[in-house]
């Protein structure tokens, strides 16, 4: 029987090397493999500045804080995602506000935006789920007629574009996680990129315990967190950087077959959007209404074959419908029918092309016979 998890990083001898120099230095906190990474996010992205922090939830987190977003705030978020988008609003005092989501994309609606816009808004947050970005330029409109804050959490899209640019040039701020299922890792990290030269200092005031450096003394100007990187993280992932652009080239061939084997089942299936690049971080598609998702997922797993939910209905998990008293099937019905019906089958630059057949198949199989 085959083994095919849902995901596998694409971690190389030469990656391996990179972390063992650092080891053997003595030197592993933050140094030049983190300024080194820093500056190979500002090439990817296009933005001016790039700073590294501990983890993807650190980012958002940061970001929030940084920019005076607290007690009697509220920001805007799609209501499918990973729970740490809801979390970081939350930790800094602030209500997030949930929107339902577009099943063309899986992100945020566009149209339902500004009806939940009152004057304790202070951002937008919108997600590239599953490493497609969201349709920005009209939430950039929005912000701009407002006067919010346009912040992208980009957990998924490293790699990816929006219209003629990469993703995190349309925004004040773009965080990335490099979370083992991301498409480049250090196991733990993110990356917050702006071309704001103010906010990446204070970026990385906060980062570091709010130390600061002035004529050469450094002094403690902030209650700041620890959220820095190692160095031996930042060179586990800095030599993928290089490798990115052919892993998002290769997942698009793997892409294109699921599309094709899937097409004739009664799926609801992923696609590109004329407005931007995929980078397939996940492939996730809605199963039939009716059919018993914990069926599927025990089938699969008897193939051999790893697979999960996508993402989550965050206001139908226990601490927001608690908190919130939320109906979520009822106020966000795309996002409830995405993590109840929604099925991630496996996709990474390490899976063969035979493996993909094989999972479609087994998929077909599966749903013909409990259908």
């Amino acid at each position: 029987m085959k083994n095919i998890p849902l995901f596998i990083p694409d971690i190389q001898d030469s990656d391996i090397d990179a972390v063992q120099v650092v080891l053997r230095s003595g030197m592993l906190v933050q140094g030049k493999n983190v300024e080194a990474l820093e500056a190979a996010f500002c090439e990817i992205t296009g933005a001016a500045y790039a700073v590294a922090v501990s983890n993807g939830t650190a980012t958002l987190h940061l970001m929030l804080h940084v920019l005076g977003i607290g007690k009697g705030d509220e920001v805007i978020i799609p209501a499918f995602s990973y729970i740490a988008t809801a979390n970081a609003v939350e930790l800094v005092g602030a209500t997030p506000v949930f929107v339902d989501i577009d099943t063309a994309n899986w992100n945020i609606s566009v149209s339902d935006i500004e009806a939940q816009i009152t004057n304790r808004t202070k951002a937008i947050m919108p997600v590239h789920e599953f490493g497609l970005s969201a349709d920005l330029d009209p939430i950039r409109r929005i912000c701009e007629k407002y006067k919010l804050h346009l912040l992208e959490d980009a957990a998924c899209a490293v790699g990816s574009t929006y219209k003629d640019a990469m993703t995190g040039q349309y925004s004040f701020a773009a965080s990335f996680s490099l979370h083992p299922r991301k498409a480049i890792t250090s196991g733990e990290g993110g990356i917050i990129v702006t071309s704001d030269a103010g906010l990446a200092d204070q970026l990385r005031v906060y980062r570091n315990h709010g130390i600061a450096y002035q004529n050469g003394e450094m002094d403690f100007v902030a209650a700041g967190f620890n959220y820095r990187m190692t160095d031996f993280q930042a060179a586990l992932v800095l030599n993928q950087t290089h490798r990115l652009a052919s892993q998002i080239g290769y997942k698009r061939e793997l892409a294109a077959i699921y599309l094709e084997e899937l097409k004739a089942l009664n799926l609801v299936l992923p696609s590109d959007m004329e407005y931007a690049s995929h980078t397939w971080q996940t492939f996730h598609v809605l199963l039939p209404e009716g059919v018993n998702r914990a069926v599927v997922l025990s089938r699969l797993k008897e193939a051999g074959i790893g697979a999960s939910y996508g993402a989550q209905c965050i206001p139908d998990t226990r601490y927001y419908k608690e908190k919130y008293a939320y109906n979520a099937a009822e106020f966000f019905p795309t996002a409830y029918a995405g993590f109840h019906r929604g099925l991630a089958l496996p996709m990474y630059p390490l899976l063969a092309e035979e493996n993909v057949l094989y999972v479609a198949e087994n998929l077909k199989k599966i749903l013909e016979e409990i259908q």
